[in-house]
């Protein structure tokens, strides 16, 4: 089916370290739900001894694609680029029910969007004001995001004020420039969190960087390539590097843990490109996380306090992804009177995963309940997590139990500490 994920797939000696690392296997107990038997069926599927069968996809389709599986397999299995290149296999193919497919492929278009996006959710904001249903997608859209009958998909809080504004093209460094910055606005992050790109562009300035934002930046194809859609995830790479490819720029600073660890790997994914693969490598090594970035280079200690007991969150992406768990904590340990508190389960999936929580709703709820309860248990009055999934679907468990508990990026945090 496909040659990276057939070779890739061969460093597993099924030791079994990866079971207790994954969220679905944990809450299933089923071989065929963990890392070690999904690259079993993937393999059975490519060496031709078993068909692409609808118990198979739905194994797989059950997966988080979380990774938290590489980050304890000590044969270093790159679980992660093995399940991608087999999920394009498998889209490629028949079997998928169109009606599921064009479902599908609809929802990622418009969550890559940002444009049609707020238009939708404004919309869909109206609709569930005069309906009074504001929790819930109707049936017949979560039966075929889903391809089963009953499913029931919640929808994301929808915010009053979307936005859809592109950053200022040229942010100046405050005081003296060290640092010229490229940076991604993203599409949902352009919609739900625009606060957030805001105030990632305002701290990136404090600490002195000079911060590009090209227009004509777009998707990076984290959804689409998490979710199998390879060709279209490739598209939308080749556009973005097109985009930057003259940029000058020290780093690529991204504040989103899906598309960060995606862009990192863009080197692989178009390695085979004869026009786009050289700059693909550059941008994916000059590719940083924004907490990455700022404790490398040091920053200005922000002046003002945030009096609060904070819990952080491990987004997937950054965790597992881009092995990227100290930053974010001891950028928030730089904070005046900010309490750091231990979350249990951190590195846990939340079951956002994309559009994982439409596709799979109920794996994706008893996830979500589960990082819910372990939140309250910390006592912590704000939750940081740094990607625009886990933000929206955490606020949304918290705000479905009753809780007072802000989700916050940890730049945000810090912006906030800066502006007192």
């Amino acid at each position: 089916m496909n040659s990276t994920a057939e070779t890739k797939a061969l460093k597993c000696i099924r030791c079994g370290f990866c079971l207790d690392a994954c969220p679905t296997f944990r809450l299933t107990g089923n071989e065929a739900d963990s890392p070690r038997g999904r690259i079993y069926l993937m393999r059975s599927v490519m060496e031709g001894e078993i068909p692409l069968a609808s118990g198979v996809r739905a194994h797989l389709d059950a997966c988080l694609g979380c990774r938290a599986c590489e980050t304890a397999c000590p044969s270093g299995v790159e679980y992660g680029t093995i399940l991608e290149h087999f999920r394009g296999g498998m889209e490629a193919r028949t079997g998928r029910p169109a009606a599921q497919t064009f479902a599908r492929k609809q929802l990622l278009g418009l969550l890559t969007s940002p444009g049609r996006l707020r238009a939708a959710l404004k919309g869909a904001g109206l609709l569930a004001r005069i309906s009074g249903d504001r929790k819930t997608m109707p049936p017949f859209a979560s039966d075929l995001i889903t391809g089963r009958s009953g499913a029931t998909v919640t929808l994301p809080a929808i915010p009053e004020n979307l936005s859809a504004a592109q950053l200022p093209e040229l942010s100046p460094a405050i005081g003296e420039r060290r640092y010229r910055v490229g940076i991604l606005a993203g599409c949902v992050m352009r919609v739900l969190f625009q606060e957030t790109n805001l105030a990632t562009v305002r701290v990136l300035q404090r600490n002195g960087c000079e911060v590009v934002a090209p227009r004509a930046a777009g998707c990076c194809g984290a959804l689409h390539l998490h979710s199998g859609y390879m060709a279209d995830a490739k598209q939308r790479a080749r556009r973005l590097v097109e985009t930057f490819r003259n940029v000058e720029m020290d780093a690529f600073v991204v504040n989103s843990a899906g598309c960060g660890s995606t862009i990192k790997e863009y080197g692989e994914l178009l390695a085979d490109d004869p026009v786009f693969a050289d700059d693909a490598k550059r941008l994916a090594a000059k590719t940083k996380d924004v907490s990455e970035f700022l404790m490398e280079i040091g920053i200005t200690p922000p002046a003002g306090r945030f009096e609060r007991t904070v819990a952080y969150h491990d987004a997937c992406h950054l965790a597992h992804g881009q092995k990227i768990t100290a930053a974010p904590r001891a950028l928030l340990r730089l904070i005046p009177g900010l309490t750091l508190v231990d979350l249990p389960e951190s590195d846990t999936c939340c079951g956002s995963a994309g559009i994982y929580n439409m596709t799979q709703p109920e794996m994706a709820r008893k996830l979500l309940e589960r990082k819910v309860r372990f939140i309250e248990e910390t006592g912590a009055t704000v939750v940081a997590t740094g990607n625009p999934g886990c933000l929206a679907w955490i606020q949304q468990g918290l705000a479905e139990r009753g809780r007072e508990v802000q989700v916050l990026h940890p730049i945000e945090i810090l912006d906030s500490a800066y502006s007192g």
